[in-house]
C-alpha cells in the first residue's frame, strides 16, 4: 500500500510548527514588489513583508506556482502507488488550484486537488484535519470524507482596515458593493460558500470589530462541541489577542493557532486586519 502525503500552498498561512508536526509540503506563492520577486515564507517572512508594504510606493503582486513547479514537488515526495492530497486556496481567488490540477495529470503519484473555497488558515484548518487523519492511519476514502466535512464546516471571517488592497489587486469579489459607501463604517468580510470574498457585516468604528467577529463565530459555530480555532492578523497582534480573549469566553478550544497572515494573503488585505477561522475539532467532525 502506498503512502499518503499532503501538499498545500503558502496562502494557508501554516506555522513552521504545524508544517513540521505533520511533514506538510508547502508550495510558495511568489510576491513581487516592482522588479523584485520573493518566494513567500522562503525569501520573505511576514514581518519583512509588512515593513516593505508600508514603505514601498508600489503595491505588491502575487503569482501562483507553475504547473511544472507542482509536478516537480509531487514527484519529489510521491511515487507510483502513493496518493497526494493537494489542498489549496479557493479557485475563485487564485490560479493556484488550476496549476495543481494541471500538474496532477502528469505526476507519478495519484494527486487529488482540493478546493477549500477559502484562504489563510481557513485552508490550513482543512490541511491539518487531513494531516491528522494521515497520522492516525486513515485510508484515502476516509480522508476524503473528512475533508468533505471540514470544508463546509470551516468558517472564515475577517475585518480589514481598508478595502484598498483587495480592490487594487482584483480580489474584492462581492465586497465591491461596499466601495464608496463605508465612510466611517468598517467592513466585515468572509469566505462565502462559493469561495468568494463577500460582505458579512459592517460596523461603525473599530471598537465594534471584535464584537462583530465574535458574533459571526457564534452564529456559524455554536459552542456545543470543542473547536479548532485560528486567530490571524496582519500587523495587528493587539486586535488578535483581544479577539482570542473574547472567543475563549464561549468555546472549548481543542487546537489553537494565533499568528500573522503571510505575504501572499497580506498583499491583498493590507496591514491592520484581524480575523478568525473556526471549525469543529477532529473528534467532533467525526460525529457530524
Amino acid at each position: 500500500m502506498g503512502q499518503i502525503k499532503i501538499v498545500t500552498d503558502s496562502t494557508a498561512d501554516l506555522s513552521l510548527e504545524q508544517v513540521q508536526r505533520y511533514g506538510i509540503k508547502v508550495m510558495p506563492i511568489t510576491v513581487t514588489f516592482g522588479s523584485d520577486s520573493y518566494a513567500d515564507g522562503v525569501d520573505l517572512n511576514a514581518d519583512q513583508f509588512y515593513k516593505k508594504l508600508t514603505s514601498e510606493k508600489v503595491l505588491p503582486k502575487t503569482s501562483q506556482p507553475s504547473p511544472e513547479a507542482f509536478r516537480q514537488a509531487y514527484d519529489e515526495i510521491g511515487a507510483e502507488g502513493d496518493s497526494i492530497f493537494s489542498i489549496h486556496i479557493s479557485g475563485k481567488l487564485s490560479g493556484t488550484l488550476n496549476s495543481a490540477e494541471l500538474a496532477s495529470k502528469i505526476a507519478k503519484a495519484e494527486v487529488i486537488p482540493i478546493d477549500t473555497k477559502t484562504a489563510s488558515q481557513g485552508i490550513g484548518r482543512t490541511v491539518l484535519i487531513a494531516a491528522e487523519a494521515v497520522k492516525r492511519g486513515y485510508k484515502k476514502e476516509e480522508i476524503i470524507a473528512l475533508i468533505n466535512k471540514s470544508i463546509p464546516n470551516t468558517f472564515s471571517v475577517f475585518a480589514v482596515d481598508t478595502l484598498e488592497y483587495l480592490q487594487r489587486n482584483g480580489r474584492i469579489g462581492k465586497a465591491a458593493s461596499l466601495l464608496g459607501s463605508l465612510l466611517q463604517l468598517r467592513p466585515i468580510l468572509y469566505a462565502d460558500p462559493e469561495g468568494m470574498v463577500a460582505p458579512y457585516d459592517k460596523v461603525r468604528g473599530r471598537s465594534q470589530i471584535i464584537p462583530s467577529l465574535v458574533a459571526a463565530a457564534l452564529k456559524n459555530r455554536a459552542p456545543e462541541m470543542p473547536i479548532n480555532l485560528s486567530v490571524v492578523h496582519s500587523w495587528n497582534r493587539e486586535g488578535a489577542d483581544e479577539l482570542l480573549s473574547e472567543l475563549k469566553k464561549h468555546y472549548e478550544i481543542a487546537d489553537l493557532h494565533i499568528g500573522m497572515v503571510g505575504p501572499a494573503i497580506g498583499a491583498h488585505i493590507g496591514p491592520g486586519a484581524v480575523g478568525l477561522m473556526i471549525q469543529p475539532s477532529f473528534e467532533s467532525l467525526l460525529k457530524i
